[in-house]
């Protein structure tokens, strides 16, 4: 039965947990759970939360990667009108220090892995009431299973309104410190009711987790599949082989997948041996994906594949290219599909104007997907959110039938002899050859020009390619003025943690000792 959305997410998570209270809701490793235990679990939680004295809207941050205990803590929070702060696992310690300041974090979980940032940094979380080991023991610190267990199975039965934060996620911080994004239960209703009604998610389906819990997608994803009691394979991190193995022995249905993702499954060697018989849904986003790729994925597949668009900011998703449209007679693979159902959409010029369809310009958006704001940021949530509109900072164009195309982050474009040009519409062209396996784009300075395109480019093992072949492929591709003058052969791109290319990184060289990082 698809989830009858209530007027919170922990109320709706409570008419699931009824609902389907025998049913396995998540797996992990060698753990594994019912509905009706989950809930029982989350209460747990919630009453040892309000042990501490946590107050509504108090914060209690999780630093681990993913696991069932996750999902617990999370609904537990909910029952006790706490706040989960994602913490991204592979920011250093004093990142790490900086988002448990900033969000002033009184408890905090975490994983043996990270026990020894957590004791660097201690002395500076004077804020944090008590520090829980999710598993083993460490110094003076809780353990998870021991604080859980000694705790009542009570709902504590906490009212929530729409304006309630249930989650605070952190931006990547591409650009100087990242910041807190709230959350809240009107975001969900908004995420949940838009996403499932265009994308399949049958009840009781086996749904697979993989990606990163402190990120949006893959909170989405598993209280989504919590909400349509799919059962819900958990996996610490994305693993290749393991996310091969696993698709054909659990038999998995539905997923969510980066681009990097799914271009790490088509190189492995067991790609063309997994049966994947059992996908039915591949969803997929977060950042630009080639065509080749999602072609070649389809075809290995054999299932629905639907790309979405949106931002941490945004609940998430705000369009959906659904899997009809993956047809590539159809020529909408560049797109990212359609705005979600009541989602506006406009793409404007500097000056603030709508832009005529196929004009480039900045996407901004309203709907209730939008974030409450920046925690304890109000010049920032200001500046991003204008009467009701969200400024994305993404390039992008609207076709004649309302399909949205990303052409790059505003910031990221390159403007050479007075031509603006998109790095993903290179890299769509240079992803095109089959013996180049990755590559990203960035503008250098040019005397000349300005700015020239510099190609960072992985090849396929064997492949013979040099920088001439690259430049003279990629010109019969498109236009000479958008092609890479350069090109830099490297065994691997710099991601962040959500799949994203740093740029930054692939251009802070050359604009070293410059004043600003464009030339002119």
């Amino acid at each position: 039965m698809d989830i009858k959305l209530q007027d919170s997410l922990a109320e709706s998570l409570r008419w699931r947990c009824k609902e389907s209270a025998d049913d396995i809701a998540i797996k992990f490793l060698d753990r594994q759970q019912t509905y009706a235990q989950l809930d029982s679990n989350a209460n747990r939680v919630a009453q040892g939360l309000l042990s501490f004295q946590i107050k509504p809207d108090s914060r209690v941050a999780y630093l681990a990667k993913n696991t069932d205990y996750f999902f617990e803590i999370f609904y537990g929070a909910l029952k006790s009108k706490a706040v989960v702060v994602g913490v991204n696992w592979r920011l250093a310690a004093e990142e790490v220090a900086y988002v448990l300041e900033d969000s002033k974090s009184e408890i905090l979980f975490v994983s043996p892995d990270f026990f020894e940032i957590i004791e660097e940094i201690e002395t500076k979380l004077p804020f944090i009431k008590q520090i829980i080991c999710l598993e083993g023991n460490n110094k003076n610190w809780m353990t998870y299973s021991q604080w859980k267990d000694e705790n009542d199975d009570i709902d504590p039965q906490l009212a929530s309104d729409e304006h309630d934060d249930v989650i605070q996620l952190y931006t990547s911080g591409t650009t100087g410190h990242p910041k807190g994004v709230q959350l809240t239960n009107k975001n969900f209703y908004a995420a949940t009711d838009n996403t499932i009604g265009v994308i399949p998610f049958p009840s009781g389906s086996k749904a697979m987790v993989c990606m990163p819990v402190y990120h949006v997608a893959g909170t989405n994803f598993g209280i989504w599949g919590l909400l349509q009691g799919c059962n819900n394979l958990i996996i610490p991190e994305v693993d290749p082989g393991l996310i091969l193995d696993l698709v054909e022995k659990e038999k998995i249905e539905l997923t969510l997948w980066v681009p990097a993702v799914i271009l790490f499954l088509l190189q492995h060697p067991n790609a063309e041996k997994t049966d994947f018989s059992s996908l039915k849904v591949v969803v997929y986003g977060a950042s630009p994906i080639a065509e080749d790729t999602v072609v070649n994925a389809i075809k290995l597949m054999n299932c629905g594949f639907y790309q979405v668009y949106g931002l941490t900011e945004t609940s998430g998703a705000i369009t959906c290219l659904v899997s009809e449209d993956h047809d590539p007679k159809k020529n909408k693979l560049r797109s990212c599909g359609k705005a979600l159902p009541g989602v506006e959409i406009k793409v404007i010029d500097d000056a603030g104007n709508e832009v005529d369809q196929g004009e480039v310009g900045e996407i901004i958006t309203k709907s209730d997907l939008n974030m409450k704001g920046y925690w304890n940021n109000s010049e920032a949530t200001e500046k991003s959110i204008q009467d009701g509109w969200f400024y994305s900072g993404d390039a992008g164009f609207l076709d004649e039938e309302g399909f949205l195309y990303i052409h790059d982050r505003v910031k990221d474009m390159i403007v050479s002899g007075g031509e603006n040009i998109y790095p993903a519409e290179v890299e769509n062209a240079l992803m095109s050859n089959e013996e180049i396996l990755d590559a990203a784009v960035v503008g250098v300075p040019d005397d000349k020009w300005g700015e020239s395109t510099k190609a960072f480019v992985v090849l396929s093992e064997g492949s013979s390619l040099n920088a001439k072949d690259v430049i003279s492929y990629t010109k019969s591709k498109i236009a000479s003025y958008k092609c890479p003058k350069s090109v830099e052969f490297i065994g691997m791109l710099p991601r962040n943690p959500s799949g994203k290319v740093l740029r930054r990184e692939l251009r802070a060289p050359y604009w070293e000792g410059r004043d600003r990082g464009v030339s002119g």
